[in-house]
This record gives structure tokens, C-alpha cells and sequence, in this order.
């Protein structure tokens, strides 16, 4: 029997991005009584949300965070804290790992390792996160793409124009441009203001984020009840160091407990690992779920670079651009050697977008620019490496990303440069995005079979705590070279229903 959610709730969620929200969604039918603790607040509706200057001149959302580099300089990480999470200014691409994605892959620097479970055991669940998300696609298209059980419920978000003259020269040089499944209602969107919507704040304007999709459904039942402004700090074991006892958190600047059955940390790959790290204790010396000293280990991020093509023919009135993406060279090189990555359009570029990185030119020049031009994001895997991790001094997050695969990325960019050229844009550049730009952070809390190389289990339960789950994209043993938040959803599903078939009925 629960207890009134007034004193202890049967489980506590900390964090409502894509898996805490769609592991809420995922048990809300089950009666259990559900806080959800979040550390951020609403984003409101607000000018700025639509605001250009405001979200890439000014950085009116990016929060004021320093995270340190191992050699101990500073830096702001650019990772948002706010209901939804990250995904409140996500691209909405809602993309299925390819079924080899879940098999051990030889890259060029190094071998991707398999999961602890074939694609085709996620499946049946990708296809719910895919009706939760009302995912917009099409199938048929993309030579990866692996088996649905169930074609896309909408059709995909329509290339605008000067984008479809685009996909057609791509389609006439021999590759297979695809339309990327979205989760945007690309009408609603539109109706508030005519942006992108790829790093734009989202109000409840059309896109479907971990709010306005899995959190509103979870909501809908009295049971879940969501608590803002809600900091976690730490989490205590009962005295042999097995099960969670309480979650401690900071609100209003005082500091409170709680003490569910069940506590599912989904704080994001760089923050659960910290809360589990600054949770140590005598009977788990080195943090918490960390027998195996994996825990912060193993971070990755996707190796990414912004490419924008242009040509003085080409006139690019478009508004929102991201709707085609090519997976020619994701398997493979296309010339028989190893993967290189996945290409997608990125959100529409404008003059008031590149003023942010090149604060010298004049804004009305770029803009000139920009309508000449059509902007990509190449996406290339970053290999797990155990030196590649999150560490905690006192209160300080230190991040030691050491990359991989590089070289296969530089790869990708000279094969995308190369095709653009290929297709009437004589002149292209790339720009790699860094550390400051949190691309897709993962694998810091991985699942597996083994507890003494691997801190969860397949469905995301800690081997040295069994009331503790850990639902993010820490979980993600790969990082395969898609976006991954459709995977963390289908896996969110997943625990879900094993909680309620394992925990909740004992």
C-alpha cells in the first residue's frame, strides 16, 4: 500500500527531461504515487523564445554553469536547466538507432562494442516513444533504416522549396536523402512566429519535447505530481550500503529529504554521474553504483561540425530547413571502408545566427550570405574510452573528454564538402563544434551484463542498489552517430513496464 503523497512517494524521478518525463509517462497507469524533482522551472512565453539575437548574440537561456577541464580552466558547458531538459531546444529529430548500431562495429580509431541486447529487443518500444512523440516520417527512403513494426502515424514535415531542390541534386548524384523523423507540428510552430524551431526554446508552440509530450501525459493522471525548483544533492543508503534510504534536495535555499521505494535518477550523462559520485559514502567509498569504477567513465559526444554550403545561384528562402538528412556514408565510408556518420540538415541559418560567431561582420552582409547558402550538421560516433569521464572536486563538476574517431569525422566532412561541391555549391565550410556545445552527452552510467564492467543492468537498474534506476542518456553503452533522445525514450518505456511487472507488484 503507498503513502499519501503528502509524506513519501512511492518513487521519485530526479529530472524531467526525456527519460525521467517518458519514464513518468510509462508509469503513470500504474497507480504509484510519483514526484517528479526538478532542479530548472517553465520556460515561459516569452519574446525571446522566438527571439534570434536574444538566444545566440545575447545567450538570454544558455545558464551561467562553469564546469572545469582536468588541467583545472573553466568553461560554460551550455547545458540547460529547466522543465523538459535539453529538450526544450532540441531539433526534434527522433531518429531510431540502425539495428548494426546495437552490434560490435569496427570504426577507424577503434571498435564500437556491442549492447547487451539486439535491436529488435528495443523495438516494440521504439514504436510507442515514436506515438508518444508523434513522430513525423516516412519509411522507405533511408537504405539503414532497420524494421518497424509500425509505419509513422503523420506524414513527414514537407521540404520547403529551395530545400527540395536541394534533396532532388542530391538524389540525381546517386545518394538517398531521407526526411528525418520530427517531432514538430510544423503548422502550429509557424503560427507563433516563422523560425526554425533547432535550438529555439519551445512554449507549447508545436514541438514535441519532453514536456509537452511525455511529462503533459504523465501529468494527466493524479498520481504524478511535479515539483520545480527542486535541486537533488545527494542520495543516502541505509547503513550496508544496498538500498537508497533518501533523496536529500535543495528548495528555496533550504535543504530537504524524502524517502520513496523507488528513486530513478535521470539528471542527464554529465549530472547523474556527479550526484552519484558526490554520494559516496564508507560502504561505497568511490560513489554510488561504482563497484565497477564506471560510474562518470566512458562519456561521449558526438564528434559534430556545422557545414554550410553556398553559391551565388542558389537563393535559399527557406524558414525552418530541417527536414532531409543522408545516411550514404553511416555503415560505411561508400568505397568499402569503415563508418563515417550521419548528415542532416541543420535549422535555418540566419545573418543574426552567424553574427553570434562572427560578431565583426556586419549583421545585414551575413544575412546576404546566409540567403545564398544552405547549412548541414554532420554527426560522427565518439567511442567509449574508460579515460573519457565525468569527476567531481567538492562541488565542482571536472570533464575530461577525451575524443575518439576523429579522424573519421574529418572523414565525413571532406565526403559532405565534396557532394555539396558535387551539387552546385562551389564553396563550403565546416565549423567543429566543442566542448561548450553539449552534442548528444552519453555513456556515463552504462548498461550491461557484467557488475564489474558495467554500473546498471539492461533495464537500467544500479547491480549494487536494486531501489535505484538510472534513466538517461547515461545509460547508453554507444553513441552510435543519430540523434539519440528516441532511444532514450524507447528504453524509458522499457523500465517502465519492467517496474511495474517487477516492483511495484511485489
Amino acid at each position: 500500500m503507498s503513502v499519501s503523497m503528502q509524506s513519501q512517494p512511492d518513487i521519485v524521478i530526479i529530472g524531467s527531461g526525456v527519460g525521467g518525463a517518458t519514464v513518468a509517462a510509462g508509469l503513470a497507469a500504474s497507480g504509484a504515487e510519483i514526484l517528479i524533482l526538478e532542479a530548472g522551472v517553465h520556460i515561459e512565453d516569452r519574446p525571446e523564445n522566438r527571439d534570434q539575437r536574444a538566444i545566440f548574440q545575447r545567450g538570454h537561456f544558455r545558464p551561467k554553469e562553469i564546469w572545469y577541464e582536468a588541467g583545472g580552466a573553466g568553461f560554460n558547458p551550455g547545458n540547460y536547466y529547466n522543465v523538459g531538459g535539453n529538450s526544450k531546444f532540441y531539433g526534434a529529430v527522433l531518429t531510431r538507432y540502425r539495428r548494426e548500431d546495437f552490434e560490435e562495429m569496427q570504426h577507424l580509431e577503434g571498435v564500437s562494442p556491442a549492447w547487451p541486447f539486439p535491436y529488435e529487443e528495443l523495438e516494440p518500444w521504439y514504436a510507442r516513444a515514436e506515438q508518444l512523440y508523434q513522430v513525423r516520417g516516412t519509411l522507405g527512403e533511408d537504405p539503414t533504416e532497420p524494421a518497424h513494426s509500425n509505419s509513422y502515424a503523420y506524414n513527414p514535415v514537407p521540404d520547403e522549396p529551395a530545400v527540395a531542390k536541394v534533396r532532388q541534386r542530391l538524389r540525381e548524384i546517386g545518394l538517398h536523402p531521407y526526411s528525418l523523423p520530427l517531432g514538430i507540428d510544423i503548422d502550429r510552430w509557424l503560427a507563433k512566429a516563422k523560425t526554425p524551431w533547432d535550438a529555439h526554446p519551445n512554449s507549447f508552440d508545436g514541438k514535441m519535447d519532453a514536456e509537452t509530450a511525455a511529462l503533459t501525459t504523465a501529468l494527466e493522471y493524479p498520481n504524478v505530481r511535479l515539483q520545480i525548483g527542486s535541486r537533488v544533492t545527494r542520495l543516502k543508503t541505509v547503513p550496508d550500503g544496498k538500498t537508497i534510504e533518501t533523496v536529500f534536495y535543495v528548495k528555496d535555499g533550504v535543504e530537504r529529504s524524502i524517502s520513496p521505494r523507488l528513486v530513478i535518477l535521470s539528471a542527464g550523462a554529465v549530472q547523474s554521474a556527479a550526484l552519484l559520485l558526490r554520494s559516496a559514502d564508507d560502504r561505497n567509498p568511490r560513489g554510488l553504483a561504482n563497484r565497477s569504477d564506471q560510474v562518470g567513465r566512458n562519456f561521449m559526444n558526438h564528434n559534430s561540425s556545422a557545414v554550410i554550403a553556398f553559391s551565388p545561384w542558389y537563393r535559399n528562402d527557406s524558414i525552418y530547413q530541417k527536414t532531409f538528412g543522408l545516411n550514404d556514408f553511416y555503415l560505411s565510408d561508400g568505397e568499402g571502408g569503415p563508418p563515417l556518420g550521419n548528415i542532416q540538415l541543420l535549422g535555418r541559418v540566419s545573418g543574426a545566427i552567424l553574427k553570434a560567431n562572427m560578431p565583426s561582420v556586419p549583421e545585414w552582409l551575413l544575412h546576404q550570405v546566409s540567403g545564398r547558402a544552405i547549412d548541414f550538421y554532420a554527426m560522427s560516433e565518439d567511442l567509449p574510452s574508460p579515460e573519457s569521464r565525468v569527476m567531481v572536486d567538492g562541488d565542482r563538476i571536472v570533464l575530461k573528454w577525451v575524443r575518439t574517431n576523429w579522424q573519421a569525422h574529418l572523414n565525413l566532412v571532406a565526403k559532405v564538402k565534396a557532394v555539396l561541391r558535387r551539387a552546385g555549391f562551389p564553396v563550403v565550410l565546416a565549423r567543429a563544434f566543442d566542448k561548450r556545445t553539449p552534442s548528444h552527452q552519453c555513456g556515463t552510467v552504462r548498461i550491461g551484463n557484467d557488475p564489474g564492467m558495467a554500473p546498471l543492468d539492461i533495464y537500467c537498474r544500479a547491480f549494487d542498489h536494486p531501489n535505484l534506476f538510472v534513466v538517461d542518456a547515461s545509460f547508453l553503452p554507444t553513441s552510435a552517430a543519430v540523434n539519440p533522445a528516441l532511444t532514450v525514450a524507447a528504453q524509458a518505456l522499457r523500465v517502465a513496464d519492467h517496474i511495474v511487472r517487477e516492483d511495484l507488484r511485489s
